[in-house]
């Protein structure tokens, strides 16, 4: 039996998800969970094969907790499977470790294929998918733009972010401004949405 993981915070969705993967003779989910940040403890305790990780989740993003797993259980194979198919955020799944990316809408004989597959080694990618993020090309942001970007994305003021960072105010106003100019926007809150669009974020 293939053990997996399952790690999605709408619980209709992952109820779903397991009760269909359940059904394939060779796949049992031993572990369910609703939070990134309870990822890695399920995994610790339910040793599964394969972690099925989506991207957006309260606690920790499916991304960090990918990078996570590849340090604490290097064994377990990722496979992201997110409702968006963004080429930065592939990008970022494969550099975290993650050896599958598929989008949520295709069928589910296509994701317990997929699982077989991941499990036998392969990387399994959603083509048009692929496609995209080789044309596409890496994000233009340095890991402190896209820490500045992200700590504004509630509404914080420069000086919140000086403070959560550890920066100066001068320092975070350089960062935003590279920021806004990278992604050939107006001001921060267009630059985080189109750097979130394009999954840089």
């Amino acid at each position: 039996m293939i053990r997996v993981l399952l790690a999605e915070d709408q619980g209709m969705m992952r109820g779903a998800l397991a009760l269909l993967l359940g059904m394939e003779e060779d796949i049992e989910v031993v572990a369910q969970v609703g939070r990134g940040d309870e990822i890695v403890d399920a995994a610790l305790n339910a040793r599964p094969d394969v972690a099925l990780l989506d991207i957006e989740l309260p606690g920790r993003s499916g991304l960090e907790a990918a990078a996570d797993l590849r340090e604490e259980s290097p064994e377990c194979r990722v496979l992201i499977l997110t409702t968006f198919g963004r080429p930065g955020y592939l990008r970022r799944a494969m550099e975290a470790g993650a050896v599958g990316f598929l989008v949520k809408d295709g069928p589910v004989e296509d994701l317990a294929e997929a699982i077989r597959q991941v499990l036998r080694g392969e990387t399994v990618i959603d083509p048009a998918l692929a496609a995209a993020a080789l044309s596409a090309g890496p994000s233009p942001l340095t890991g402190r733009e896209a820490d500045v970007l992200k700590a504004s994305v509630d509404g914080a003021t420069v000086s919140d972010i000086a403070g959560q960072l550890h920066l100066s105010e001068s320092t975070v106003r350089n960062y935003l401004s590279a920021a806004i100019g990278k992604t050939g926007t107006r001001n921060r809150m267009e630059a985080v949405r189109e750097a979130r669009q394009r999954g840089w974020l």
